[in-house]
C-alpha cells in the first residue's frame, strides 16, 4: 500500500509540475508555437467565397509558412488548403464532428465572404437550430453517415453532433446583402448572432465594402447570444474584399513574421515600413487566435489523457 501511495503521490506531483510548466495560451510566442505538438494541431476548415478563382489557399500557405502543420490545413476531399463554400451549415457541422472523432482535437473554421456565412450557419446547426439529430458527415465524400452520434475521443462515450463546441471560428468580410440577394433571408437576419457552439469568435469587417454591403461607421458588429467570447475587428480601409485571403507573402518576410508573432490584439504597434503589409493586421489577428486554440487543445487533450490514465 505504501508503494502504491508513493506512486500515486509521484504521479500527482508530475501532473502538477506539468500544469505549472504549461504556457500561457494567450501569449504564445514564436518559440512556444514551434514547440506545440503537430499531432495536437486542430484541423482548420478554410471556407472560400463564392468566386471560384478566389480561394483560401493563400491564407493556408501563410499559416503553413508560420509553422502550422500542412496536414491540418488540407481539405480531406481535395487535398487543397481551401474548401468550397457550396455546402450548408448542417453538412459542415457533421464534418466537424467527424474530424473531431478522427483527430482527437476539436477543429476550427475560418470563412471568407460567402464562406463566413457558412461558418455562422454551421455554428447555428451545432447549437440546435436545425434540430438535435444532425448526421455525422464524411468530409472525404460529403456523404452523411447513418448516425447522429460520434465517439468522444476524450471519454469514448457517444455524443450527438449538436453537443460539439468548437474552440474558435472566424468570418472575414461577410455581409447581409449577399445573403439577401441569394434568398437566404433567415441567415441574413441572424448573420451577426454567435451562439455557444464556439468558445471564441472573431469577425472581420472592411469599413467600405460594397460587396458585403458594409459602410464606414456601420460595420454591423457580431454579438454573442450567450457565453461565446466575440471580438469584432475593423480592418484598414484599404483592405480589398476579394484580396482578403492573400497573406502568403507575409510569412516569407522575416521582419513581418516577427511583427506577427509579437502581435497582441488591442495593442497598437506601428506597421513595418518598406514592406508589403497587405492584410497584415488580419493575418496577425487570426494567427494569434489560431495559436491560442492550438495551445489550448494541446493542454485540454493532455488533461483528458491524465484523467483517463
Amino acid at each position: 500500500m505504501a508503494v502504491v501511495a508513493a506512486l500515486a503521490f509521484g504521479a500527482s506531483v508530475a501532473v502538477r509540475a506539468a500544469d505549472t510548466a504549461r504556457p500561457d495560451c494567450a501569449r504564445v510566442d514564436a518559440t512556444t508555437a514551434a514547440s506545440l505538438p503537430a499531432g495536437r494541431a486542430p484541423h482548420i476548415v478554410l471556407l472560400q467565397g463564392s468566386l471560384g478563382i478566389v480561394t483560401m489557399a493563400p491564407f493556408g500557405a501563410f499559416l503553413a509558412g508560420m509553422g502550422y502543420p500542412t496536414s491540418a490545413l488540407a481539405d480531406p476531399r481535395t487535398g487543397e488548403m481551401t474548401t468550397d463554400s457550396d455546402l450548408d451549415g448542417r453538412t459542415l457541422a457533421g464534418m466537424l464532428a467527424w474530424l473531431y472523432e478522427r483527430d482527437g482535437v476539436r477543429p476550427l473554421i475560418v470563412g471568407h465572404s460567402k464562406g463566413g456565412g457558412v461558418v455562422i450557419d454551421a455554428l447555428r446547426a451545432l447549437a440546435g437550430a436545425y434540430g438535435d439529430d444532425l448526421p455525422v458527415v464524411d468530409p472525404r465524400t460529403l456523404a452523411p453517415e447513418p448516425r447522429t452520434h460520434f465517439r468522444d475521443p476524450d471519454t469514448g462515450e457517444p455524443r450527438r453532433v449538436v453537443e460539439l463546441v468548437l474552440p474558435f471560428a472566424a468570418a472575414i468580410a461577410t455581409g447581409r446583402l449577399p445573403r439577401i440577394l441569394r434568398g437566404q433571408f433567415e441567415l441574413a437576419r441572424v448573420l451577426r448572432d454567435v451562439p455557444d457552439s464556439t468558445e471564441r469568435f472573431t469577425g472581420f469587417a472592411i469599413p467600405y465594402d460594397p460587396i458585403a454591403g458594409t459602410f464606414a461607421g456601420d460595420e454591423d458588429p457580431y454579438r454573442a447570444t450567450g457565453r461565446a467570447q466575440v471580438r469584432n475587428v475593423v480592418l484598414p480601409a484599404a483592405t480589398g474584399h476579394i484580396d482578403a485571403p492573400r497573406a502568403a507573402h507575409l510569412a516569407l518576410d522575416p521582419q513581418l513574421r516577427l511583427w506577427i508573432d509579437r502581435y497582441r490584439p488591442g495593442v497598437d504597434a506601428p506597421l513595418p515600413e518598406g514592406r508589403d503589409t497587405t492584410n497584415l493586421v488580419q493575418a496577425a489577428e487570426l494567427w494569434f487566435d489560431i495559436k491560442r486554440a492550438w495551445c489550448g487543445e494541446a493542454q485540454r487533450t493532455r488533461r483528458a489523457a491524465h484523467r483517463v490514465g
